[in-house]
């Protein structure tokens, strides 16, 4: 499938119906199913049961896997337009940064690609349609949990994920750390009622593989929530559209700046090239993947896009990562 990509310098003219984002979807429309964890006040979330979906994965499936960005491009084309979605820059909270940690075995790599243990691709199936995006091991107090874009586990606004997998490390196919499966989604109930791209964020909890927590195996990068704006930052992801086929790891580094297009997406954009199924991978804070996350690849405009955007982790997302953290 092609996913067009954008050049920033063409995006004045464009409406907020023409963005597009960096995962991909079939249009599903169910409902968003009853979360069975604990209710907490602006989170939405779903418990999944079973861990059989690890199996689905086959190679193959993974490869024709549909890059997620039609899932945002979908809910951005249903979202009404209102003035609701500024509370949180204007209840901006004081800084938290949560301190991640390494693997407790020597971390596999492979040294032409250089994959990064607690980086990888995520596996979903939504209205009857296999999906990829990219995700992250993020410290929590569960040691099982991880981080994406809200289009890659929720339609915003509709139905959550299932078979939702995460492949660390992930390389031409290989599971070099094994496949973990989710047992529950949480996501911003504004992203997850409205498909606000301000809250283009998920977390998933995992469960556990062979009787290990996934922060145990790979490791789990820190945190940081409510932040300066005009970071440097080093994303990562794994594009599928072309130039790039989704399976090795890829990065973009630059200072971030707003998105002078739709400011009312409290959004902040590097240069970046990265195209469908990089969705939901990590922005650090710094030079490296071992910086504090601080958002996610959401979208970008247009074809040959330079220019990728991600939400600010403020308050609002940071509710959704404390419960999916403290979730078992």
């Amino acid at each position: 499938m092609t996913i067009n990509r954008t050049l920033a310098t063409s995006l004045m003219s464009l409406s907020t119906a023409a963005l597009i984002t960096l995962a991909s979807a079939g249009g599903a429309t169910a409902a968003p199913a009853s979360p069975e964890n604990k209710e907490v006040p602006g989170v939405t979330s779903t418990r999944i049961a079973g861990t059989s979906s690890a199996d689905y994965w086959t190679p193959d499936r993974m490869r024709a896997a549909i890059p997620g960005d039609v899932l945002a491009k979908k809910a951005l084309q249903r979202q009404k337009d209102n003035s609701i979605h500024a509370e949180e820059a204007a209840g901006k909270g004081a800084e938290t940064k949560i301190k991640g940690s390494e693997p407790a075995v020597q971390p596999m790599a492979n040294a032409s690609e250089n994959p990064v243990p607690h980086i990888g691709k995520v596996f979903f199936t939504l209205g009857g349609a296999d999906y990829v995006c990219s995700a992250n091991s993020v410290a929590s107090t569960n040691r099982n949990t991880v981080s994406t874009a809200g289009h890659c586990l929720n339609e915003g606004p509709g139905a959550f994920a299932t078979r939702f997998t995460f492949v660390p490390a992930y390389l031409n196919g290989a599971a070099p750390y094994g496949k973990w499966t989710a047992k529950a989604l949480f996501a911003p109930t504004q992203w997850s009622s409205t498909g606000s791209m301000e809250y283009d964020t998920g977390f998933a909890v995992m469960s556990q593989l062979n009787g290990r927590n996934l922060a145990d195996v790979v490791g789990a990068s820190g945190v940081r929530f409510n932040a300066a704006r005009g970071l440097s930052y080093k994303a990562f992801g794994y594009p599928a559209a072309a130039p790039f086929n989704g399976e090795s790891l890829k990065s973009c580094s630059g200072t971030a700046t707003n998105d002078p297009y739709n400011p009312q997406f409290n959004s902040q954009g590097i240069p970046c090239n990265m195209t469908g199924g990089s969705s939901g991978g990590p922005w650090f804070i710094g030079t490296s993947s071992g910086g504090y996350q601080n958002s996610v690849n959401s979208y970008g405009y247009g074809s040959n896009s330079t220019r990728m955007y991600g939400p600010y982790w403020g308050s609002v997302i940071q509710s959704s990562y404390n419960a999916a953290a403290s979730s078992y």
